[in-house]
């Protein structure tokens, strides 16, 4: 039915190999293991960092080049929301205060 080639089937293989031993590796030894503490107030800033590397390439650049105007609501939208973070605190609010700046310059100006 499928005609796979042998190299292809060694390699994926040899990659669930790998991903088992990797994922599995902390279930084999009887000691609890913890991070070193470095690694661990490292690994806090994990999150915004994750979400900053999506939204900020969102906010400054279009067609894969930055925006070069400044009538563009996104940075208004992420301006506001910024601001009201700062201000106030709050992902609700944030999200709100950036949309309620984005939509009228986007819909309304067509910017």
């Amino acid at each position: 039915m499928f005609d796979v080639d042998p190299w292809t089937l060694l390699t994926i293989l040899a990659l669930g190999v790998v991903t088992v031993i990797t994922r599995g590796f902390f279930f084999l030894s009887d000691k609890p293991w913890t991070l070193p503490h470095w690694a661990q107030r490292g690994l806090q800033y994990a999150p915004i960092a994750a979400l900053s590397a999506v939204v900020v390439p969102e906010v400054v650049m279009s067609q894969g080049a930055l925006v070069s105007t400044w009538q563009d609501a996104r940075l208004y939208g992420a301006l506001a929301g910024a601001v009201w973070f700062f201000w106030r605190g709050g992902v609700l609010g944030t999200i709100v205060a950036g949309m309620v700046v984005y939509l009228p310059l986007r819909i309304g100006l067509g910017w």
